[in-house]
């Protein structure tokens, strides 16, 4: 039977009350920014780039921050932006690291590879602005867009140096699959376009890689994540009991066993 790959590649179908998760989302993450604009420990709306949607949130640790750590959200490059996201910077913050949240301009008004250096330039950015190690997580086409800034060439030399660890979350690693899904008008992918955005078919950088999933997510999803590991030879996380949506609900949780490794205090434990 050929595979249909819209639903293959369709997760909320598939979550129980799908629809609450991003109505709690929403509410957690505006209540965690009010919370912290009253403690005068973030700075929103940072521009990057020229478009509307190319800034980011700085979120800052009581204290001297330990690096930053830049999350990147999902959304399948067509929707939501940073502010849905805001209270998973809660577990890094509360690790003592400074968090950067960007949006970026969405598909298909840019392309995939478009969406690539948007994120790059607020890296950069960041980069220039803050001192210390550097942590990439992302989730999902975000995943995607950290595993892509760890191909070599990217990112500045200086910059990628300065890359402590990267860490997609259910990430897209093999854009060919997407073509043939309904999603394809919007991101006008050729066959050379998906080759040249997947992560997994791009030689390995040498930067320490350890990709997450969720047991409970769609087949084609912990497919994805696997041909990463494979390819680049990088640690596989597989997290039992967990779906697409709350698969990353352990980043709001300094103690997690995700933002240990994230961070690394799990190996000095």
């Amino acid at each position: 039977m050929e595979l249909d790959y819209d639903d293959a590649y369709a997760n909320a179908a598939y979550i129980p009350n799908a629809d609450q998760y991003i109505e709690r989302w929403t509410a957690e993450a505006e209540a965690f920014r009010k919370d912290l604009i009253k403690q005068d420990r973030c700075t929103l709306a940072v521009p990057y780039g020229p478009s509307a949607r190319q800034v980011y949130d700085e979120f800052r640790p009581i204290g001297v921050a330990k690096g930053t750590f830049v999350f990147v959200h999902g959304g399948y490059w067509l929707r939501f932006d940073r502010s849905h996201w805001s209270h998973f910077a809660q577990g890094a913050l509360d690790a003592g690291w400074r968090v950067v949240m960007p949006s970026y301009d969405l598909c298909p008004t840019v392309s995939i590879a478009q969406i690539t250096q948007q994120i790059a330039a607020a890296v950069e950015q960041s980069a220039q602005r803050y001192d210390g190690d550097i942590v990439l997580s992302g989730h999902s086409a975000g995943g995607h867009l950290v595993a892509r800034l760890c191909c070599e060439g990217v990112l500045t030399t200086k910059t990628f140096a300065r890359i402590r660890h990267v860490c997609p979350i259910s990430p897209v690693s093999d854009l060919r699959p997407l073509r043939h899904t309904a999603m394809n008008e919007k991101f006008k992918l050729t066959e050379a376009d998906a080759i040249d955005e997947s992560p997994a078919l791009i030689p390995y950088s040498g930067k320490k890689v350890t990709c997450f999933v969720g047991a409970d997510e769609r087949p084609a999803f912990l497919d994805q994540a696997r041909w990463l590991s494979e390819a680049w030879g990088c640690q596989l996380s597989v997290l039992e009991g967990k779906h697409h949506f709350d698969v990353i609900d352990p980043l709001a949780d300094p103690n997690s066993a995700m933002m240990q490794t994230m961070l690394g205090t799990a190996e000095k434990s």
